[in-house]
């Protein structure tokens, strides 16, 4: 009979382990020898001085008073090079499986100019091995803050919550690349698996594949056939096209308006050279749903939307991120209950795909569904630690219903997500004007306003940035400015009448009359654009 670990034994090593996670050990180490030699300085110098002996024992007992203060702020916040940031947790949840974090690879091109390149093969390997159930993968949002060899993988694996590290390199010249990828393991350093490939350019599908195989082989005790037909990182076989597809989704997660339209020239180029590729057949569609969601709501982007998304799951059926590409093209054109099916299946094929979960609660929102829409977005930051966007939106519905204690607590960790965004993305204006949301709830209200300030700076004709700097002024009881701000939004028809109606940051406006002339003329621009239609 195996010997079982007393409760108390098991309470320490638990104790431990997280006491490790959040640097504890290290903080309290620094502060004993910053103490130590504070008492020797002490003890050398105030008697020579003629400093009565009190002052000794003043030092002794701020120095013995010094250390749980010490203790609970490495405990609740990280101590890092940067500053001192709150905790908000690992980023993936530690619950028996294999954990894995994948950085962004290295650019060792000559001219530095492939970062989006280096970034995409590792973003494919990230992707195809959060199909395996049996592992568990920190988001892109949260890996990708840290460069592959920009600091010791003990500590970035410990503040991702993660048991072990992929980090690696690409070298592209002319028609050749070589790729280097190790895995590392947190505890002690040592290397799990590491691989050079030195191939053609066109191999470089086959090298992304390989290195998922052999990172889930080395994790895993064994792989079904069934799990290595998974492990395929792209649906396309020319690298041109995948080239545009990468600079694309570069474009794309940036999510201002100029940047979306670069985003769909670069995957029309991708389509154009390989005409079978899904996924830029879905992110083709998704550049026109979000240009109508945010920005321009043309009736022809509604139709090339439901037409590229019903191609790539037409090439690609089985593939979640066609039918979330779906969904999304039903949920701008009003069709919510084809959307969720759309969405429903995208989360069955793959349970951890963050959009799929973040554009359901949009769904539910425009329905006016809000209890349903604060749990979709939870789920969402689930899949996303990194994400704000969710987390800044379950606060706005919380506070919308009234919840103000619970807005404000989660406030404060949406916050802490947006920050460190910002510390990556400083030019980020949906970061800004989305956690000034936030800070409302917190009380912060000068600080919100400065933030909103900072989001205009950055894209002061952005539609997006309008409407939400629009809502947050009407929470904070500046009614004349943000009607000024909601006017712009309207008049250039940029906005969806259902999220209006459902959004409550809007209703300290709605009674005034100049509210109620702006909903008309925004249903009547609804009304012209369904009519143009043919709906």
């Amino acid at each position: 009979m195996a010997n079982t670990p007393k409760p108390w034994v098991q309470n320490w090593q638990e104790l431990s382990t997280e006491l490790k996670r959040r640097g504890v050990y290290p903080v309290t180490a620094a502060y004993a020898v910053v103490a130590f030699i504070l008492l020797q300085i002490g003890e050398i110098t105030f008697q020579p001085l003629g400093l009565p002996n009190w002052v000794m024992v003043s030092l002794i007992a701020l120095v013995i008073a010094g250390f749980p203060v010490v203790v609970v702020v490495a405990w609740l916040f990280d101590i890092t090079p940067a500053g001192i940031r709150r905790d908000t947790g690992p980023a993936v949840v530690d619950d028996g499986r294999p954990s894995i974090a994948v950085l962004p690879f290295v650019d060792m091109s000559a001219e530095k100019d492939q970062g989006y390149f280096c970034e995409g093969v590792a973003e494919e390997i990230l992707n195809a091995l959060t199909t395996i159930q049996k592992l568990n993968v920190a988001a892109r949002s949260s890996s990708f803050q840290y460069a592959s060899g920009s600091g010791d993988v003990r500590r970035i694996g410990r503040e991702l919550g993660v048991s072990t590290i992929l980090e690696g390199s690409v070298r592209k010249s002319d028609n050749r690349i070589r790729v280097t990828a190790q895995l590392v393991k947190v505890a002690d350093g040592y290397h799990l698996w590491s691989k050079t490939f030195d191939e053609e350019l066109e191999d470089v599908f086959a090298i992304q594949d390989a290195i998922a195989t052999g990172i889930a082989q080395a994790l895993l005790e064994a792989l079904s056939p069934g799990q290595k037909l998974v492990l395929k990182t792209t649906s396309t076989s020319s690298v041109k096209a995948y080239e545009y597809y990468l600079r694309g989704r570069q474009f794309l997660k940036r999510l201002r308006k100029k940047n979306i339209q670069f985003a769909r020239q670069m995957f029309r180029q991708a389509i154009a050279i390989d005409d079978k590729f899904a996924l830029a057949w879905a992110a083709f569609a998704d550049c026109h749903s979000l240009l109508v969601m945010y920005a321009d709501p043309n009736p022809e982007y509604c139709d090339i939307a439901c037409t590229a998304s019903e191609r790539a799951l037409e090439l690609a059926p089985n593939s979640a991120e066609a039918h979330a590409s779906c969904g999304l093209a039903h949920l701008i054109n009003d069709e919510f209950a084809k959307a969720e099916r759309s969405f429903e299946e995208a989360i069955r094929l793959n349970p951890r795909l963050f959009e799929a979960y973040y554009y359901y609660a949009r769904t539910r929102f425009h329905q006016g569904d809000l209890d349903m829409a604060a749990d979709l977005f939870k789920k969402a930051a689930e899949m996303d630690p990194g994400d704000y966007q969710s987390r800044c939106l379950r606060v706005q519905i919380l506070r919308g219903k009234g919840r103000d204690v619970e807005a404000a607590q989660e406030a404060r960790e949406a916050v802490d997500v947006v920050l460190k965004n910002l510390e990556w993305n400083p030019d980020d204006a949906r970061a800004f004007h989305l956690g000034a949301g936030s800070l409302v709830a917190m009380g912060d209200t000068e600080r919100a306003k400065r933030w909103l300030h900072r989001a205009i700076e950055i894209d002061p004709d952005d539609p997006i940035v309008l409407y939400n700097v629009a809502c947050n002024l009407a929470t904070i009881d500046e009614p004349d400015d943000a009607l000024d701000y909601l006017e712009k939004v309207i008049e250039s028809g940029a906005v969806s009448p259902a999220w209006v109606r459902n959004d409550s940051d809007l209703d300290s406006l709605r009674d005034l009359p100049r509210y109620k002339r702006l909903d008309a003329l925004m249903n009547q621009n609804r009304s012209e654009k369904k009519r143009d239609a043919g709906v």
